[in-house]
């Protein structure tokens, strides 16, 4: 397939890796993209550009010059607590402190292989799609362990290996931002819409949890399940026809001590479950809130999400660890930790530029004056409610075919996005899920996302000369499925006013 005649598919395939590739690293471009704002920021004054606060009737807005004497003593001075203050940081590495006790002591892996292999044969594909979809609660140790568990079990059962190393790519990538759990994803992302909701109106900001979208990602489980299952069993299995070569490996079953781990692991997390739901549950417990109507949603449990969710995954973590006895004692907690902190070291690193870009964006004002005159030029021409919606889901789509990362793309966009589409009476919220909607749909046919050439060397293993091009052809019906049936959810979902999530309406200002 990849000597074959190249048509304008596999001609644009390769645009788009020679353009990403040719794109600084994403800790360049936050400098570079804050730079940036600096010096249009004194443009911008210079030609006093200015606009209407939209939360306050008759303020004006002015754009803060930051190459004047204020904005160089802003910039220098305020450089450490910029760092230290970017709320995804925190966010990110509390929660995976849990995580990485939950993966290092094998329970991740553990769940994921007993889940697949006790799912009856005919609904192996919908097993392995659905597996490969809640695998998002690990964060990226889906990409590691399902996929080539896909391959050997297709195999094993007959069937061709790829088509159920597809399926499970297709499931963690292209399902990364649906789950019915909340995780370290909702964390990263909902801190960055806050702070971008912020920067029109401060008060709604201050309301908003990183659940905001728990009910319409709860709901993208179950349609991501079965259009994923639908498109390997109807298109790409029957496009990759009989696999003839030879299949060399057997299925791992769970031993009777990960099985003991994993019952004591489930019982750990029931009793973990009663002792958070007491802290909120009944008047007067510590989390519950005092409004009489809403004593959960608007309360300081909503605020406790992300240490919730760490411990949530310590406890199970730690006790699967003792059961099995890959947990001995408290330095191998500590490792394990530690292990998954170096892992988040070029995240710290991003995290410093990107932390700049965004306060930077912030002080200019150049957010709130860009909001208001994008907002007016959509409603000039009048593009607003589903077309708006669709216009936006697209250009995610575009961009995230040539960076490959959620938080780096949604950094960069939200501090822009949000507060247009809040102009137009849509929601921070209803933002955020059509950027997660279509930055996971095209993340499985983006050769520059991370775990792409992982996906590659798997599959090489029942295919020599598989490329870029064969995996991308594969998993492209996968994509643009899930790009289609999930916009169509979302629409539907926004057409019934329903709201995202605990407190997560449709629209803003209504």
């Amino acid at each position: 397939m990849e000597t074959q005649k190249r048509g304008f598919f596999q001609k644009f395939l390769d645009m788009i890796e020679k353009t990403g590739n040719r794109l600084p690293h994403p800790v360049t471009l936050f400098a570079l993209l804050a730079l940036l704002v600096i010096v249009l920021s004194a443009v911008v004054s210079y030609f006093g550009i200015q606009a209407e606060h939209p939360g306050k009737e008759g303020e004006i807005i002015e754009v803060n010059n930051l190459l004047s004497s204020e904005g160089i003593h802003y910039i220098i001075t305020n450089m450490t607590d910029n760092f230290i203050g970017f709320a995804p940081l925190g966010v990110v590495l509390i929660t995976m402190l849990g995580i990485g006790v939950a993966e290092g002591s094998g329970l991740i892996s553990a769940l994921l292989r007993g889940f697949v292999m006790s799912v009856p044969k005919r609904l192996i594909t919908l097993g392995l799609v659905f597996a490969g979809v809640m695998s998002s609660v690990a964060s990226d140790a889906g990409y590691v362990v399902l996929p080539p568990l896909g391959a050997v079990l297709f195999a094993a059962l007959g069937r061709h290996p790829l088509a159920g190393l597809a399926a499970a790519f297709a499931g963690v990538s292209g399902g990364f931002s649906a789950n019915l759990l909340l995780s370290g994803t909702d964390a990263l992302l909902g801190e960055l819409t806050i702070m971008s909701a912020a920067i029109i109106n401060p008060e709604y900001a201050d309301g908003m949890n990183i659940a905001m979208n728990y009910y319409f990602i709860a709901f993208s489980v179950i349609v991501l399940t079965f259009v994923g299952a639908w498109v390997t069993e109807k298109i790409v299995e029957p496009r990759l026809g009989e696999y003839k070569g030879e299949y060399r490996e057997k299925v791992e079953k769970l031993s009777p001590l990960e099985k003991k781990g994993l019952i004591w692991a489930s019982l750990s997390v029931v009793v973990a479950g009663i002792l958070v739901a007491l802290l909120v549950a009944f008047p007067g417990a510590p989390l519950r809130g005092d409004e009489a109507d809403m004593p959960i949603i608007k309360s300081p449990f909503m605020k406790s999400l992300v240490p919730i969710i760490a411990f949530m995954f310590f406890v199970p973590g730690l006790v699967y660890g003792k059961v099995t006895k890959l947990i001995r004692n408290d330095k191998d907690v500590a490792a394990m930790m530690s292990t998954t902190m170096a892992a988040m070291g070029m995240f710290i690193v991003l995290s410093f530029t990107a932390s700049q870009f965004v306060a930077f964006f912030s002080e200019s004002n150049m957010g709130l004056v860009l909001g208001v005159y994008g907002a007016n030029f959509l409603d000039s021409i009048n593009l607003k409610g589903i077309p708006l919606l669709l216009m936006f889901i697209v250009i995610a789509a575009f961009i995230n075919l040539f960076i490959g990362s959620a938080s780096a793309k949604w950094a960069m966009m939200a501090p822009v996005f949000v507060p247009i589409m809040m102009q137009l009476n849509y929601s921070p919220e209803l933002t955020q899920m059509a950027y997660r909607v279509a930055d996971s749909s095209t993340n499985i046919i983006s050769p520059l996302m991370t775990y792409f050439a992982i996906i590659i060397a798997f599959a090489q293993k029942y295919d020599k000369k598989m490329g870029i091009g064969t995996l991308v052809s594969v998993m492209f019906p996968y994509s643009m499925f899930f790009l289609l049936f999930w916009s169509l959810t979302l629409v539907i979902w926004m057409l019934l006013g329903i709201d995202l999530g605990p407190g997560s309406p449709i629209y803003y200002g209504k």
